[in-house]
């Protein structure tokens, strides 16, 4: 499930206000253009597909019209066309990315109250909002985890956290040490280390904030420096380094990380709910789903996908409005966590998608997504936080001074937001 969240950061936007309204587009009279990144994805893609099928036929006033796109194509379109001023009137937008898109003008606010499913029952992770308003909602959010096999733990005599009792670091710590030891594993942990792009903020900047630190100083986001190079991200980045260097982690994963983990090369492995179903197939009981560690301030994990909503320049927006709240059904959410293995947004779609009902065997991951997710910032900044945070991770996974590192992606950071301004307006 790749395009779940992973997906690069976009194109950041420019300038502020490019879609102000002085000119309209997206839509001929009532017929209205939508715009997603599954060209590549026929499961997902057919869930969108049945939407706009049943919202034509259930009605004769508007007619909603799809248009595909790779998702490695996608963002850049989008940012294309604003600059155009062609934006279609509907599009999905990575949840990250939503206040950078709303920041720039290329989203209006949206009201969908009234529809089936109300906001309030979604999982928070999956409704986009920036400055109080909201600008994008998603059918399903995705979940990191530890997948491990329960066997290998119970021969090294490490405990099989819960998610009332989740490992502490010392344990997980103590876990690596005890495996590595046992000389089968040439790498005990898995941590996808060979991915690329938003992976590495999804991924490991739960794990720093679970230590304290964070991207960015969320009081304002108006700097990073004291934050993501203060004492608490040094000390995540130190630990961070030193998988590296006791040999836990490799420097530079596979190109299937989950595959390595099934064949047996690692014995754990950090990774996301949408290799649970795969997992359960191939290790049956054995599998255990493991809660993030416990750094010292809670466990921590991503949240946000991708999320559907409405251009600032649409020439029809009521017909927009109307399409995105006949969207917003149970049955839809079902179908797309269905069609996607992905999680379902609400507990009421949840009691329909077989293993994540209550008591399921992959309820746990929904009550992850419902506990432990934390956004990440809610700043048009963010694509270029996630870049210079990657840039700084993988660099201190290279050997470089921790310090340094995270000291210079602040300093970049703060450089970008006098640059714009804080992003204001």
């Amino acid at each position: 499930m790749a395009s779940v969240a992973l997906a690069a950061a976009t194109a950041l936007v420019a300038g502020c206000a490019t879609g102000s309204g002085d000119s309209a587009s997206g839509a001929s009279g009532n017929t209205l253009t939508l715009w997603t990144h599954n060209a590549g994805n026929s499961a997902e893609l057919d869930v969108v597909k049945k939407i706009i099928k049943e919202f034509n036929g259930s009605q004769s006033t508007y007619k909603v019209k799809l248009q595909a796109f790779p998702q490695s194509d996608y963002n850049n379109s989008v940012v294309a066309a604003a600059s155009a001023h062609k934006l279609p009137c509907l599009l999905d937008v990575d949840g990250p990315n939503v206040p950078n898109w709303a920041w720039g003008g290329y989203l209006s606010p949206i009201d969908v109250s009234g529809s089936q499913v109300p906001l309030s029952d979604q999982l928070p992770s999956t409704v986009g909002r920036y400055k109080n308003k909201v600008y994008g909602f998603g059918f399903y959010d995705v979940a990191l985890t530890h997948f491990a096999r329960k066997s290998v733990l119970n021969k090294y005599d490490i405990r099989i956290p819960t998610t009332d009792k989740p490992w502490t670091k010392d344990e997980f710590d103590s876990a690596l040490a005890k495996l590595k030891k046992g000389g089968k594993f040439a790498y005990p942990l898995e941590m996808g280390t060979g991915g690329s792009g938003e992976w590495w903020p999804y991924a490991y900047s739960p794990q720093l904030e679970s230590f304290g630190g964070d991207l960015i100083d969320r009081d304002g986001y108006k700097t990073a420096s004291g934050t993501l190079d203060g004492k608490n991200s040094q000390e995540w980045a130190t630990w961070f380094r030193s998988l590296v260097a006791k040999g836990y982690i490799a420097k530079k994963s596979g190109a299937d990380p989950n595959k390595d983990f099934l064949a047996g090369k690692s014995a754990i492995q950090w990774d996301g709910s949408w290799n649970a179903a795969k997992n359960a197939d191939k290790l049956g009981d054995d599998l255990a789903i493991i809660p993030p560690v416990d750094f010292g301030n809670g466990p921590k994990i991503g949240g946000a996908s991708w999320q559907w909503a409405m251009s600032s320049t649409c020439s029809n927006k009521a017909g927009a409005q109307a399409w995105l709240k006949f969207s917003r059904q149970t049955k839809y959410f079902v179908d797309y966590a269905k069609a996607t293995g992905t999680l379902p947004g609400t507990d009421a779609a949840a009691k329909q998608v077989e293993g994540y009902q209550p008591g399921g065997k992959f309820n746990v991951l929904v009550q992850y997504a419902r506990k432990y997710a934390v956004v990440r910032p809610v700043t048009p900044a963010y694509p270029y936080i996630s870049t210079e945070f990657q840039k700084a991770a993988q660099d201190i996974l290279a050997g470089a001074d921790p310090k340094n590192a995270l000291g210079q992606a602040a300093k970049d950071i703060d450089n970008n937001l006098k640059t714009n301004n804080n992003y204001a307006g």
